[in-house]
């Protein structure tokens, strides 16, 4: 079985043509701009980029950070399509360990779902390591309400002309365990591709308690593009690394 994301890759952002990048992305952008975030931002599991991308375009400085080869293959090449200079590396948002600070980390799209609970603190006290004093970092999850009401126990398909997307769930106590296969054409055939994907669920709690004694302060709490978080499929948390005093002697 291929680990996640190694045939998805390919197809990501072409079979999620409905989330409605542009909103989303223009979320993010006036977010940062009323959080005072600097230019330079890390886009940790970025996918294919899409968000580094808009961003880039919007006049930041973007590092994309992913763990899947793939996807930082896809994402060279539509930046490079859409003539957008971003620097694209290898990084395991579990243990973050890159040479420079960013003003912001950015980490959408559920990123951090793919992380046991167990692995949450450690991960963002990694990030704090990452950021500039007074740095913002901001992520998402599924919900809990989304994966288990939504998602669990539940298939869902995609047929396209030239992929067909099948995606079967599954709640295993505290995650959802998606069994994927993609059937993509080659000439007149379609070949099978077959990949899992784990997503951990994570309560409000559970997150508040893991970023204690990172130095993140969060700074809001709400669910996707704004909205309420209670009932939201998404929660974002926006977070402020503490800044450090500086005392003249």
């Amino acid at each position: 079985m291929a680990q996640a994301y190694d045939f998805l890759a390919e197809w990501f952002e072409f079979l999620n043509d409905d989330c409605d990048y542009s909103s989303w992305s223009q979320y993010f952008i006036e977010g940062l701009s009323r959080y005072g975030a600097g230019k330079r931002g890390l886009e940790l599991g970025c996918g294919s980029g899409a968000f580094s991308r808009a961003l880039a375009k919007a006049g930041y400085s973007m590092t994309g950070a992913d763990r899947s080869a793939a996807m930082l293959s896809k994402a060279a090449e539509l930046a490079r399509a859409e003539g957008v200079r971003i620097e694209f590396v290898q990084a395991d948002a579990a243990r973050l360990n890159v040479p420079a600070k960013y003003d912001f980390i950015l980490s959408p799209n559920d990123c951090f779902n793919y992380l046991p609970q167990s692995a949450l603190h450690a991960a963002f006290r990694s990030v704090a390591r990452c950021l500039v004093s007074g740095g913002i970092f901001w992520f998402d999850v599924s919900s809990e309400y989304k994966l288990r009401e939504k998602v669990a126990n539940n298939m869902f398909c995609d047929d396209r002309d030239d992929v067909t997307y099948i995606e079967i769930d599954r709640l295993l106590g505290d995650r959802v365990q998606s069994d994927v296969t993609l059937f993509v054409r080659e000439g007149e055939l379609f070949r099978r591709h077959d990949e899992t994907h784990t997503r951990y669920i994570h309560t409000g709690e559970e997150i508040y308690a893991a970023l204690g004694g990172t130095g993140l302060e969060i700074v809001k709490f709400e669910g996707h593009l704004g909205e309420a978080a209670e009932g939201s499929d998404r929660l974002n948390v926006i977070c402020k690394k503490a800044q450090t005093l500086s005392i003249n002697r």
